[in-house]
């Protein structure tokens, strides 16, 4: 397998050669009108005709829109105007994410015709910043699942076996990816739904820190556990992408400012220092895949190659367990407040969830608070020795598309079906910056991801070290 070259040796001359590009690649052949947004999105839109039928990514194409703000940006470039940093780069939102003019469903048959009027506000930055939303990719319902298959829309299969899953809940924008439908991919994240797609399909996503990237509109403005994030093929793209995602809004009661702070930079430059990084194969305690545990600890130990100084450590976290399955019980019947009467023409994992949180003491609620504070006390005590954390992204290498989740690990059975991402989402109780980075490929030819943990607004941190897992571990493209 070989990488994809950040730069290309001569102009792209087939559709082909254009949907290997990295995004920032060709917003600077934009901008120097060495390729028309017009060919991009062209290229982009023959790439989904021959895969997407094999792998479900795209669940409403958006070929006209994309098409039209392709031929104004070349316009308005032919007139000498500055489109932004992404110009003509195509975009996959999730169909959670509204955008104006284009169907978003929520992967649920209550929405299965909706049409916002209105761009989510991170959609409507990444337009500002000339990404063209060529489509949008595929989710659970409500994106409540980690295997990426709704009523409306069926599964979204993993580009590197379509018999497997792409997991969930951003597996559309992974798949995608990694076949070339689109160079950058808008997600969520909740316990894991960028690392964990992005660790099966072989790609690049980060959870930033909660209120980096605003979330407008938002049913529960001041939660934290939900964040909106990038994924894209590679690091410095997951930056790029960040970097016009972030900042304050006045619709987000949660700021983290981000003057003086390219995304972009931190990412090209690698590690710079005597990194202190601490690597523990299972941090959630419910078992890992041996080979999987064996690729990501030889990955980790190799960043001492870059300097950094790294350990092999024991952490547990699986306090966390018990505390998100409660508070996210509890934010699905936030989110879901006003479709409770409705609860039957849901699916049994959307339902499921919103009757757990009903179901709920504030006994259990407060449990479930308590441990999400041991969690966070238990990573603030870690940082004051370490830099970042290295661990598997996922126990478990892809499974098979029907299921809805492994129901063992190492022959320890599942608690819920969630229960097997938790090396994610006690992570995301702590509210902390995460990345997963593909760092090699078990024998049957499918790829593995390494979790990077950094300290609070400690994006920088995770960008770079990712930047140089990915220097040593170069990703192919599959033969779909």
């Amino acid at each position: 397998m070989s990488q994809t070259a950040s730069v290309p040796t001569a102009a792209p001359v087939t559709a082909d050669e254009i949907v290997r590009l990295d995004a920032l690649v060709i917003a600077e052949k934009v901008r120097r009108r060495e390729l028309s947004p017009v060919a991009v999105v062209e290229a982009h839109l023959k790439a989904i005709e021959r895969a997407n039928p094999t792998i479900n990514a795209v669940c409403t194409l958006a070929a006209e829109h994309a098409l039209e703000t392709a031929r104004r940006q070349e316009e308005e470039i032919g007139r000498g105007r500055y489109i932004g940093p992404l110009a003509g780069v195509p975009v996959g939102i999730k169909d959670i994410t509204p955008t104006a003019g284009i169907r978003t469903t929520f992967g649920s048959a209550l929405y299965a015709d909706n049409v916002p009027a209105e761009d989510a506000l991170v959609v409507q930055r990444l337009k500002d910043a000339g990404c063209i939303v060529i489509g949008k990719t595929n989710t659970p319902e409500f994106a409540a699942g980690a295997n990426t298959n709704n009523a409306v829309f069926g599964p979204t299969r993993n580009p590197w076996n379509p018999a497997l899953s792409a997991s969930g809940s951003t597996g559309g924008g992974a798949a995608g990816l990694r076949v070339g439908m689109f160079p950058l991919a808008e997600g969520s994240d909740l316990g894991g739904s960028l690392r964990t797609p992005a660790a099966f399909c072989g790609v690049v996503g980060l959870r930033p820190s909660p209120g980096l990237v605003p979330r407008h509109p938002a049913a529960l403005p001041f939660a934290t556990l939900s964040v909106a994030g990038p994924m894209a093929r590679t690091v410095t793209d997951t930056a790029a992408m960040l970097q016009a995602m972030a900042g304050p809004s006045p619709y987000s009661p949660i700021v983290v400012p981000v003057e003086g702070r390219d995304f972009v930079a931190a990412a090209r430059g690698g590690i710079k220092r005597a990194l202190r990084v601490a690597y523990c194969p299972d941090i959630a305690k419910i078992g890992v895949d041996s080979e999987i545990a064996e690729i990501t600890r030889k990955a980790a130990l190799q960043l001492a190659d870059a300097g950094a100084i790294v350990e092999e450590i024991d952490l547990d976290l699986s306090m966390g367990r018990e505390a998100f399955i409660r508070l996210r019980g509890q934010l699905m019947v936030g989110n879901h407040l006003d479709r409770l009467g409705k609860i039957d023409k849901l699916g049994s994992n959307l339902a499921g969830n919103i009757r757990l949180g009903l179901a709920q003491s504030p006994r259990d609620v407060a449990l479930g608070e308590r441990g999400q504070a041991e969690l966070f006390h238990r990573f603030r005590q870690f940082f004051e020795k370490y830099d970042a954390l290295a661990t598997p992204c996922t126990a478990v290498p892809p499974f098979p598309v029907e299921r809805n989740y492994p129901e063992t690990i190492n022959g320890q059975p599942m608690k819920t079906y969630i229960d097997w991402v938790a090396p994610t989402f006690c992570v995301t109780l702590a509210g902390l910056p995460a990345i997963s980075v593909p760092c090699g490929f078990t024998a049957a030819g499918l790829p593995v991801g390494l979790q990077i943990v950094g300290p609070r607004w400690g994006e920088e941190i995770v960008l770079g070290a990712a930047k140089t897992v990915e220097e040593s571990h170069p990703v192919g493209w599959p033969t779909i």
